[in-house]
């Protein structure tokens, strides 16, 4: 990343796909580090995880969140990665003032999880700008994750990266099928068609496709067979201006039907 400068921080959302992405040498991590390399400096990073989705909306808030390891069957090297960036209590207590009205909460049990981790070893990869996870709260709908991340907008005036961590398509049961079949890397249609017709969505601003396309459409409901990592992309779509045009970092596919989509507002 480069220096800080005294403007509005950039809102980003990161499709991570697997663990794996953390440790191999790949179109993604590549894709990761130079999408970091284009970003200003913050002062702290809030990250919307899809690997923390609980039943509330928690923060983490000690000083020295720990690496959370939150997979199995993956190589012991996986396992060994640390992320030590540091936490910022005093971030933290701004979010929950900004989310008083939903309640929001400090949490200790929970810390870095590899939807954030996996993408910042590659995007700030010093570990040395502190970062905070903010839960998803699976009891809430739609309409409300957008609430929440609107919330969180003035943040960025203050030198804070919102960071949204899920994938735009994500149905491991497919994917895991075409990895152990004879095509795994053929993208099926539903699959490219749900992708395209998000990011036509996105460049259009049309907040109401996004609320509704994912479950009230064929394609949608193949997509995201569970919700938790189609909600970050709503976090981060809602804390960007409608003036900001959505960019895209990262595209494609990974195990045919995994977009690793990436979008920058701002």
């Amino acid at each position: 990343m480069s220096e800080t400068r005294e403007e509005r921080m950039p809102v980003v959302f990161v499709g991570h796909g697997s663990p794996m992405n953390a440790i191999e040498d790949n179109r993604w991590s590549r894709g990761f580090t130079a999408l970091g390399q284009a970003l200003p400096r913050p002062r702290a990073i809030l990250a919307v995880s899809a690997h923390w989705f609980v039943g509330g909306t928690y923060l983490t808030a000690q000083p020295r969140p720990e690496t959370i390891h939150d997979f199995g069957g993956f190589p012991p090297a996986l396992h060994e990665v640390q992320y030590p960036a540091p936490g910022q209590p005093e971030l933290a207590r701004r979010v929950r003032a900004l989310l008083a009205a939903h309640d929001a909460d400090a949490r200790s049990e929970w810390g870095l999880d590899h939807g954030t981790w996996s993408v910042l070893r590659w995007m700030v990869p010093e570990a040395d700008v502190p970062v905070i996870q903010l839960s998803l709260d699976r009891h809430l709908d739609a309409r409300r994750h957008m609430e929440i991340g609107r919330a969180l907008a003035p943040l960025r005036d203050e030198g804070v990266l919102i960071l949204g961590s899920g994938n735009i398509v994500h149905n491991l049961r497919d994917a895991f099928g075409r990895m152990r079949g004879a095509s795994p890397s053929v993208t099926p249609d539903w699959a490219r068609r749900f992708d395209a017709d998000t990011a036509e969505a996105l460049r259009q601003r049309d907040g109401d496709a996004l609320l509704t396309r994912w479950q009230q459409s064929d394609d949608g409901r193949r997509a995201h067979p569970t919700p938790e990592h189609w909600l970050p992309l709503l976090y981060a779509y809602a804390a960007s201006a409608d003036s900001e045009p959505a960019r895209f970092a990262v595209e494609g596919f990974d195990a045919g039907s995994i977009s690793m989509r990436s979008v920058v507002w701002g």
